[in-house]
């Protein structure tokens, strides 16, 4: 997916990533090492609580990971209608949840916990193609595969001279990515060490200038089509 986008279009997904990082960083630190958009951690985690014996660990983690993927379901079924305007209305949900979380705070600290998790589950339905997500937001393995993939295939289109032009340079989308989910992490956590889970704000207002920004490219997109193509980068319609 992210080799058909524009710079323009990675740096909009990218911006969500740094979103995903912000609330993973803040949810690490506060509820003690449970990640609240990197469900495969919350799957090992869980498996160790139940092997060691730590029940409440195993609901907690396995809650996070029900919670991500109700958000999934939820926003699958509310933007599956929809055409143009599915990803500014999966971002606007999500902004609803985060906001919500803001506000519940450390007065409903597993609702607050739960709230964040089907946040990031909903904005993961952003950018979908044909009934299935087409680039992850909030989780980065496959992404850093997708990297080293893209960095093998330029470093032997050097060697023997194929793979010219900008072909090479696809791995630098996937660096992107995975930079900005590791500089919004560090947001996080400096925001959270100042502000405590009040930082939990400044991501849901953010989430929420992000949709309202995707409201209007949805819009302007309508009246001009080919501007699909210079937010895509091709002529097909990110589905």
């Amino acid at each position: 997916m992210a080799k058909n986008l524009r710079w323009r279009a990675i740096l909009f997904a990218g911006t969500i990533t740094a979103m995903a990082g912000f609330v993973d960083g803040v949810g690490f630190v506060h509820f003690g090492g449970y990640f609240l958009s990197f469900m495969s951690g919350n799957s090992t985690r869980s498996s160790a609580a139940l092997m060691t014996g730590d029940n409440t660990g195993w609901i907690n983690a396995m809650s996070l990971v029900a919670s991500f993927v109700i958000g999934v379901v939820i926003a699958t079924l509310i933007t599956a209608p929809l055409a143009a305007l599915r990803r500014p209305v999966a971002m606007y949900f999500s902004a609803a949840l985060l906001l919500t979380a803001a506000a519940t705070g450390s007065a409903f600290p597993h609702a607050t916990a739960l709230l964040l998790a089907g946040a990031m589950g909903v904005v993961n339905v952003s950018y979908t193609r044909s009934g299935e997500v087409s680039l992850g937001l909030t989780y980065m393995t496959g992404t850093l595969v997708k990297l080293g993939q893209a960095l093998g295939g330029a470093i032997l289109g050097l060697l023997t001279g194929s793979n010219q032009g900008t072909i090479r340079l696809l791995w630098l989308r996937y660096a992107v990515l995975w930079v900005m989910i590791t500089i919004g992490s560090l947001g996080g956590v400096l925001a959270y060490l100042n502000l405590g889970l009040a930082s939990l704000w400044i991501v849901g207002l953010s989430m929420l200038l992000w949709a309202s920004l995707a409201l209007f490219q949805e819009l302007r997109s309508v009246a001009d089509p080919l501007s699909i193509a210079e937010r895509t980068g091709d002529r097909r319609r990110v589905d």
